[in-house]
């Protein structure tokens, strides 16, 4: 595989396409070397058009979906950004070229562990990342500029919505195992929270929010 190549087409033909439009995010993805985030059993699809497993109940979003997601950000360089769900810590190298500083938290040991090491070995210093849930993480009052909620919750957390600075956003999934929504979550300054639909998708949903099992007797 010429990975050059590869690199440049999945922006024009995957993620461009697709609303991917924001430069400096389509630059930011094409600087940090996606193939270094991706298990060795699934090199050969480092671009694909899929989500690659990176752990029994994780995956990693497919790259359109990663480009949609910046593109609607649109992240500044002096902003803050919190990120759920570390992962395979592609997008938090990525999300780190964009923001003033990321902080980034995995409630899988492994997976944080993994993340970092590929991300020590890339000259970011702006990133911090944690180990834990973030449902009983204490984030002392902080507020962010920008929320990434890597995976799915039935309902908005409005714990997670006061994580927001008035100006801010966040991107989550939202809704019910058929029917789930990518959507952008802002407030208009004054306690009334804006949703903005982008796509429809599924998610596994973050561990301590699967809603229960009803049963019709």
């Amino acid at each position: 595989m010429d990975i050059d190549k590869a690199r440049k087409n999945v922006i024009e033909q995957q993620i461009r396409p697709w609303g991917g439009l924001n430069v400096d995010a389509n630059q930011a993805l094409s600087e940090i070397p996606r193939e270094n985030f991706v298990p060795k059993e699934y090199q050969g699809l480092v671009f694909a058009d899929i989500e690659i497993p990176i752990s029994g109940n994780c995956k990693m979003f497919s790259p359109k979906i990663e480009g949609r997601i910046l593109d609607s950000l649109n992240i500044q360089k002096h902003e803050t950004v919190l990120e759920i769900g570390t992962g395979s810590g592609y997008l938090t190298a990525v999300l780190s070229k964009l923001a003033k500083s990321v902080i980034s938290i995995e409630i899988d040991q492994e997976l944080s562990e993994s993340a970092r090491n590929a991300i020590n070995k890339l000259d970011l210093d702006n990133i911090e990342l944690k180990v834990g849930d973030a449902l009983k993480h204490d984030f002392s009052n902080q507020q962010y500029d920008v929320i990434i909620i890597g995976c799915a919750v039935p309902e908005l957390n409005n714990d997670f919505n006061q994580l927001i600075k008035p100006s801010g956003r966040m991107f989550a999934v939202v809704g019910s195992k058929n029917k789930m929504k990518a959507s952008i979550i802002s407030s208009n300054n004054e306690n009334e929270w804006q949703y903005r639909a982008l796509f429809e998708t599924h998610l596994d949903y973050m561990l301590g929010l699967e809603p229960t099992v009803k049963f019709n007797f």
